[in-house]
């Protein structure tokens, strides 16, 4: 007989209160257990969420007994306390919204030819889709980039937005925010994010935590203001939208105290490449971080939001800031109305979840602390390689010079002593020669991800804009400069301000609204500028107000990358450099011929604060979100079907139905152990899903490349991978594509293996097919937290269409284990002291895997032979779910025989 939902066991603690003849209900946590009131902020949303889901069902009683029993003791290793947890809604940006929608309707497909109804594919819990689109920035530094750039992306993206049209009517409580409106996670923060939510019930209205989980990494942006969310791949926020809980460890919660105030020169992109670098290296991957103590209540929301922005790059789940009246004050000042705002209150008061920063007894307990006193906090970047590598801005100039003779890594390039002086010189369109050398800068990019959600860093760039130019500084034309807001706001209140003329003198015109250089979209450099590189073998840099700087992530020719706040990327920018000291060097001259160092320009904190007064209003946000929905005429002319099953057209390169589904029966499929599989790739420390997942531009020479010619495209209509989601065959072919990959089985980097049999080194997309024609399964043997970065769908799709059976790594990044498994790729583990080198693995043997067929266990040791070499493994399948989701083949497999049967 199959279990059904019960009555909630804690209906008995269900409260309400009265507000203009509307009674609104709400679940009274605090009566519950004594106990709550010691709980982190943070574990009070789940709990909140656990005991109003509790169905005995779904949501069980032990999981709310578990969360109230949080305790500071609970320790990650040995902690295996399950809990389910439901988020109020999904939030999915464009690359990740596109493939989400092509599994329902793929889904929807095999719901039918399982003789289903396929209309039970249906959203449950609330979606709000962004199409954030990602411009490639290929007309910088003209007026018109903007009109250009969109008018480029419609024409390139329409077949995908129109499918994207066709999703919203087709599934229901679909939320659609249209193109160039704004980057996804600023979206979220200014309009769609509730705080607390009001959901409709007989005779009232549900109150409850808005709370989150999105297609993207960086929407933990969202815990600035107090919403608890953070970002899973595709496939489980697929999962949690049809209605299935989330499973959980319940995570250890450290507490970050913040005391002082930053210094007037500061801004919060130094401070969050401060708290990102402390946090590394304390170690808390899987692990929430809350910030407590006198020193919140100095920042605002914006502050707080990149602090939260920044959680994938330290390595946390959450980086959470509760809600105190600040929160509240953010919510005015964004046009939320002022009724909406006092039930909020209301709401928080009666459950205990509005906090007060300075009152030291409402912090609760937490498994461990540590201390920032802003006032310590200096001007920083972060780099070459990595987000959580800060250098202070007065040790820069040393710091890059290091780099630059150091060992290969993530702080050397190891050029030769007789090739540090290398230079070279090209002509420019105005006919002027320019010279560049190692550490000159070349890409320049105020960008739409982290720091554009923060008005005073963003003003502040304006502001320094202005300043420079009037004393008569400029930046050299061969740097590509551009300005990517992250929403309509932000544009308005720069205009209204006066300083975008000042920016655009600079080159930082407004490029779109969107993922662009941080994510690799910069557009190509000039082919003089290229060639000089490339003949000179620099060291070029690109400096940027992003969140991420991997290795090829940026552009190919910039070999150092460096995060900014957007003040520091028009300093450097001027500069033409990174290896200055800003206290020793000018910037340039004035028309009088005297110096201008970085500090005559550099506009206070006091000074910036004044203007955001003056020019953030709410009425901005009120002109740009009442019509956010409608967008452009281009996007309210684009015509779809109305079909509730997708027309799939066989010959679109942009959309097409996917195989994770082909051959799928209402029963459980057999799993075997893995015999004979061979090592597609042996990898190090560190693999991100930058190196794995398809990203940025399609190279010429690639899989993916041939084959879009061979179906008579030409290379200006590649277009991105990430504009290609939906094509599964141009995703798997651009698996593991990048320049930067370190295979220990060939001798150079890029995206290049050895057939082992054979010993023929080829692209990997063509090995795994040779494999896939032999009938030989294939593992991949890694290092060290593998699958760290941006939480990317495609980063375990890809190697599932690869024919990957099984990982072995040293660890794994938390969302990116949770993905392999939603895949029906098994995680294992290396024992703690072993990994490849101390069990003198090579990657050229025939590795067996013994996967028992019965009772499976979560963290059971698996035995794996390698030409003679046998050693255990942990199979990091960390719950029950996992297991399930791995006995159907993967988690989407498990939701359509779950709505079958």
């Amino acid at each position: 007989m199959a279990v059904s939902a019960g009555p909630n066991p804690y209906a008995q603690f269900q409260k309400s209160f009265q507000k203009e003849e509307v009674e609104y209900k709400y679940f009274d946590l605090a009566s519950i257990d004594p106990k709550y009131d010691q709980l982190p902020y943070s574990i009070r949303v789940l709990l909140e969420s656990a005991v109003r889901n509790c169905d005995n069902f779904h949501v069980l009683e032990k999981d709310v007994q578990s969360i109230l029993a949080w305790t500071p003791d609970l320790k990650q290793g040995q902690n295996d306390v399950e809990v389910s947890f439901k988020p109020a809604r999904v939030i999915l940006q464009d690359f990740t919204g596109v493939p989400a929608v092509v599994d329902f309707a793929a889904m929807r497909d095999a719901v039918r030819d399982l003789n289903g109804d396929p209309e039970k594919i249906n959203p449950i819990c609330p979606a709000d889709l962004v199409i954030d689109h990602s411009v490639q920035v290929d007309f910088a530094r003209t007026s018109d980039a903007l009109s250009k750039n969109q008018n480029l992306e419609f024409e390139r993206n329409k077949e995908r937005f129109t499918f994207l049209k066709w999703g919203a009517r087709a599934f229901n409580n679909m939320l659609i925010v249209p193109p160039g409106s704004g980057i996804v996670h600023q979206v979220n923060l200014e309009y769609l994010a509730r705080v607390v939510f009001e959901a409709d019930t007989e005779g009232g209205k549900m109150l409850y935590p808005d709370s989150v989980v999105g297609t993207d990494s960086h929407t933990t942006m969202i815990n600035g203001l107090g919403v608890l969310g953070w970002g899973v791949g595709g496939i489980e926020a697929e999962a949690v939208m049809l209605g299935q809980s989330i499973s959980m460890l319940l995570p250890e919660v450290i507490g970050y105290k913040l005391v002082g105030k930053l210094g007037p020169l500061v801004t919060s992109t130094d401070l969050v490449l401060t708290i990102t670098k402390h946090l590394r290296q304390l170690g808390v991957v899987g692990k929430f971080v809350e910030f407590y103590g006198p020193g919140v209540a100095e920042l605002s929301i914006a502050d707080r939001a990149t602090i939260s922005n920044m959680c994938p790059e330290y390595g946390a789940t959450v980086g959470y800031f509760p809600i105190d009246e600040n929160t509240l004050n953010y919510m005015k000042q964004t046009n939320r109305s002022e009724k909406k705002i006092e039930i909020i209150r209301q709401y928080l008061q009666a459950t205990r979840q509005l906090r007060n920063y300075s009152d030291e007894s409402q912090d609760p307990r937490f498994t461990h602390t540590v201390t920032l006193d802003l006032s310590t906090v200096v001007t920083s970047v972060s780099g070459p390689k990595r987000p959580h590598d800060r250098v202070s801005v007065s040790e820069m100039k040393k710091d890059f010079n290091d780099c630059l003779v150091n060992p290969v890594g993530f702080k050397g390039f190891a050029i030769p002593a007789d090739n540090l002086a290398n230079s070279g010189e090209f002509q420019w369109d105005d006919g002027k020669k320019y010279t560049i050398k190692h550490g000159s800068v070349v890409i320049a990019a105020i960008t739409s991800c982290t720091n554009t959600s923060n008005p005073s860093v963003m003003l502040g760039a304006g502001m320094l804009a202005k300043k420079a130019v009037e004393k008569g500084l400029s930046i050299m034309p061969y740097i590509k400069t551009s300005l990517s807001p992250g929403s309509g706001v932000v544009t308005y209140y720069l205009k209204e301000s006066g300083v975008i003329p000042y920016l655009e003198k600079l080159g930082f015109n407004i490029v779109g609204y969107g993922c662009m250089t941080c994510i690799g979209n910069s557009g190509p450099l000039d082919e003089n500028v290229v060639n000089t590189i490339e003949k000179n073998n620099l060291v070029c840099c690109g400096v940027l107000s992003g969140n991420r700087n991997f290795e090829g992530r940026i552009h190919p020719n910039t070999r150092a990358n460096y995060l900014a706040s957007p003040l520091l990327v028009i300093a450097y920018a001027i500069a033409g450099r990174v290896d200055i000291d800003f206290e020793t060097e000018p910037l340039g001259t004035d028309a009088n011929g005297q110096n201008v160092f970085l500090r005559d320009i550099w506009p206070t904190r006091s000074e910036i604060q004044e203007v955001e007064n003056k020019h953030v209003i709410p009425a901005m946000f009120q002109e740009v979100y009442s019509k956010i929905e409608l967008g452009s005429e281009d996007w309210q002319t684009l015509q779809v079907s109305d079909a509730k099953l997708y027309p799939w057209n066989g010959e679109s390169t942009y959309i097409k139905r996917p195989p994770f589904f082909e051959g799928m029966t209402r029963e459980l499929p057999k799993f075997n152990s893995i015999k004979d599989a061979r090592c597609l790739l042996f990898l190090g420390d560190s693999v991100t899903t930058d190196h794995i997942s398809p990203a940025g531009s399609i190279a010429r020479n690639s899989p993916a490349a041939r084959y879009l010619s061979e179906r008579k495209l030409t290379p200006k209509d590649f277009n991105s991978y990430g504009s290609r989601r939906g094509n599964d065959a141009i995703m798997a072919r651009g698996t593991f594509a990048n320049i930067r990959l370190v295979n220990k089985l060939v001798s150079k980097t890029g995206p290049r293996t050895v057939h082992i049999p054979s010993n023929e080194e080829m692209d990997i997309f063509d090995c795994a097919e040779r494999y896939r024609e032999e009938g030989t399964p294939l593992v991949l043997v890694v290092g060290k937290d593998y699958g760290s970065g941006s939480s990317r769908d495609w980063a375990a799709k890809g190697p599932f269409l690869l024919g990957i059976k099984a990982v072995i790594a040293e660890s794994y990044e938390r969302i990116h284990r949770s993905n392999l498994v939603g895949m029906g790729i098994i995680p294992l583990q290396f024992l703690p002291g072993q990994n490849a080198e101390t069990l003198n693995l090579t990657g050229r043997e025939k590795y067996n895997i013994s996967i028992p067929t019965e009772n499976i266990k979560p963290g059971q040791k698996i035995q794996v032979e390698a030409d003679g070499i046998t050693f255990e493994t942990v199979l990091r399948f960390d719950t029950e779910v996992d297991i399930e989701y791995y006995k159907n083949g993967g988690i989407l497999n498990y939701m359509i025989r779950k709505m079958l049967n």
